[in-house]
């Protein structure tokens, strides 16, 4: 019963700033290591970054120091602050949810939000 919601992609000039949100229902959201992931036209998807219940973020070395992730446990969100945007980030982004319980490994995946970086 877990859904996860993504929305704030857009259109944006390189170097601009855009910021994702995501909303899961249906589980307890502390449990869950929440994650974005993007998947570019013709390419794999990666992960972006990911934060663990507690707000401990993780990046990619192609975002370090440009993005920001965090998360409101009240209101079950995780968010995605991007800024000094590229072309190259241009990509559909989506919202994971891991964890893990009784040694199985639970993941959901919301519908994907497009953020493309043109001029």
């Amino acid at each position: 019963q877990v859904q996860l919601v993504e929305s704030g992609g857009g259109l944006v000039q390189p170097g601009g700033s855009l910021r994702l949100s995501c909303v899961m229902s249906g589980r307890v959201f502390t449990m869950y290591l929440m994650g974005w992931y993007r998947q570019a036209p013709g390419k794999q998807r990666e992960l972006v970054a990911t934060i663990t219940g507690g707000g401990n973020p993780d990046y990619v070395d192609s975002v370090d120091g440009r993005f920001t992730i965090s998360r409101d446990n009240s209101k079950n969100t995780v968010y995605l602050q991007m800024n000094g945007l590229k072309p190259e980030d241009t990509a559909v982004y989506y919202c994971n949810a891991m964890t893990t319980s009784y040694g199985k490994r639970y993941e959901y995946w919301g519908q994907g939000t497009q953020v493309t970086v043109s001029s």
